[in-house]
């Protein structure tokens, strides 16, 4: 597909495509509520808000972000944050083309604000100061950026929304202050509820037996009140995994060892202790 640019400041910016997720996000209903006010405007003068995800890894930051952006009825881009992520990642990066001309490329937030769509920061504590100050301006009531590469100031669409996800691990930067405050509303992401956390895994793996989901959900709720940090995510790749082992079975008593060997390569042995007494019958 040919890619879309747009002219700004006589520069001509090559725009990204926005991101296709086959997510859905799954009960928890008050985080979407909590996720959608934050972007609302309720007046002339009011501006949306750029919110803050938290919440250990796998527990759905970035499917909650995304089915917010869908369920607005906007494209949404995603920006992986990395150590090495650099402001001309987060906003335009020259490309040498042919004959020693330039061509200039919008990142997905850069994207996301000229089109009007939804921008995730995804993983936003593991950039650095440096990458976040090129944010500054487009977090308050200015809401631009310049691209000091491409010597132009770029003004977000009056739809633009954006939204960080960050991990509460240790691989990562304190945020300075000036942005701390301008990532407001925080909403913290915890485990799900039994329930949740059973339709989440059903959602993910609908061909799945009930038995395994069962074993799978009793798994990750032993291990919740045990405060490990083995997420749904974690559940998904564990009854993924049993599952195809299990194909491979001739007798049902294989069902329990699938889920156990699968425990034990997907999570460590270690997580054995949160399966004990959670084993399917094989009758």
């Amino acid at each position: 597909m040919k890619g879309m640019t747009v002219e700004i400041e006589g520069v001509t910016l090559h725009l990204a495509h926005p991101d296709e997720l086959a997510v859905q996000w799954v009960g928890q209903d008050e985080l979407m509520r909590q996720l959608l006010a934050a972007w609302m405007v309720v007046n002339d003068q009011d501006l949306p808000m750029n919110p803050r995800l938290l919440g250990k890894p796998g527990v759905g930051k970035t499917t909650l972000a995304y089915a917010a952006g869908r369920r607005m009825g906007r494209d949404v881009y995603i920006v992986q944050a990395t150590l090495d992520t650099r402001p001309e990642d987060l906003l335009v990066t020259p490309v040498i083309e042919g004959k020693g001309s330039l061509r200039y490329v919008a990142s997905p937030l850069v994207t996301a604000m000229i089109r009007g769509g939804i921008a995730i920061l995804d993983e936003g504590n593991r950039m650095s100061e440096k990458s976040w100050a090129s944010l500054a301006p487009l977090l308050d009531n200015r809401r631009y950026v310049e691209s000091i590469v491409a010597g132009i100031k770029i003004k977000a669409h009056p739809q633009f929304r954006m939204v960080a996800t960050m991990n509460d691990d240790a691989s990562t930067f304190e945020l300075p202050e000036y942005i701390h405050s301008r990532l407001q509303p925080q909403i913290f992401i915890d485990f799900p509820e039994r329930d949740e956390e059973y339709h989440i895994l059903k959602e993910n793996l609908p061909f799945a037996e009930e038995r395994i989901l069962s074993y799978v959900t009793d798994f990750l709720q032993m291990a919740h009140a045990a405060d490990e940090r083995y997420t749904v995510r974690d559940g998904i790749n564990v009854a993924r995994y049993a599952i195809k082992l299990k194909s491979l079975a001739t007798e049902r008593t294989h069902e329990t060892k699938a889920l156990e060997i699968a425990l034990v390569q997907v999570l460590g042995e270690e997580s054995l202790r949160y399966a004990r007494g959670t084993r399917p019958s094989a009758s």
